[in-house]
């Protein structure tokens, strides 16, 4: 699996996976698959947290189908990337993706994030901007994780007066939702695609605390409402950890966005109902 150093020495795994050959590769371009009469692009996949590269596989197969170059990253601490102290914030691993684009010379692409992983991809559009950017799609994230008064789409009984230890335990079981059935089809398919369940790395325990609770005092509200390209917020309409309104909240009046709440989905949208997401995920990308 290819890898690069990023800026403060971790190194950091991804795959590079090209509609021609399926191969990957470490050799870097433009958005563009450059496939005469599939005029395709880049699709850069950030998976949520303790999530591999590897279960991506499923959009994976959609998009090279389609045309698309593939390239998912494992961020610090998860898949393949290297398990370290430092860097456990939101901000970093925004830094980290941008190192990858950097890294294999990426432009007009479209990034996709799953849970933290649309975190990690609003952090790097908040230090760094759009420019190597084309669109964005987010999949079951709120943008914020604290509810109070002005904001009730955040995860389930987390308030101002517990956000500083509500993640200490890892995260809480609310009771609520669909949740991750091994026996579900979509995470069955998966299995069979992959030859087993993701290997789910949870990071060493300095690690989980550290990230989660960064992770859960964010506000990217106004990210979200800056975003100067095209951008869609998935949504499962049973996600167990918050209301599914926290998408079409989200987006607002940004005429960049729109929202999707996709049907019997928990918060793992896409392995829940994986040919429902796809054909979102597909059409944002043509």
């Amino acid at each position: 699996m290819p890898s690069f150093t990023s800026s403060d020495g971790a190194r950091l795994a991804y795959t590079d996976t090209t509609p021609e050959t399926g191969s990957t590769g470490s050799t870097g371009s433009t958005g563009s698959t450059g496939m005469p009469g599939m005029p395709g692009r880049t699709v850069v996949l950030v998976a949520g947290y303790a999530m591999p590269a590897t279960g991506w596989a499923l959009q994976e197969d959609a998009l090279l189908a389609a045309g698309h170059r593939v390239v998912a990253f494992d961020r610090r601490s998860h898949g393949d990337s290297e398990d370290v102290l430092w860097g456990q914030r939101v901000a970093r691993h925004g830094a980290d993706l941008h190192e990858l684009l950097v890294h294999l010379d990426l432009r007009d692409v479209l990034l996709v994030g799953q849970s933290m992983g649309a975190s990690t991809i609003w952090a790097m559009v908040d230090l760094f901007g759009t420019d190597r950017v084309a669109k964005v799609l987010t999949i079951d994230q709120t943008p914020r994780l604290v509810n109070d008064d002005s904001w009730q789409h955040g995860f389930y009984d987390m308030t101002p007066q517990n956000s500083g230890t509500f993640f200490d335990d890892g995260i809480p079981d609310t009771g609520r939702g669909k949740r991750v059935d091994p026996e579900n089809p979509g995470v069955r398919r998966l299995v069979e695609r992959i030859g087993g369940f993701p290997a789910v790395r949870t990071p060493n325990a300095p690690e989980t605390v550290r990230l989660l609770r960064d992770h859960g005092l964010q506000d990217w509200r106004d990210v979200v409402a800056r975003l100067d390209v095209p951008f869609t917020m998935v949504a499962g309409r049973d996600s167990q950890l918050w209301p599914c309104s926290h998408a079409q909240a989200a987006v607002g009046t940004n005429p960049n966005g729109r929202a999707v709440v996709i049907e019997d989905a928990g918060h793992a949208t896409n392995l829940d109902q994986p040919d429902a997401f796809n054909e979102v995920l597909l059409g944002f990308a043509a």
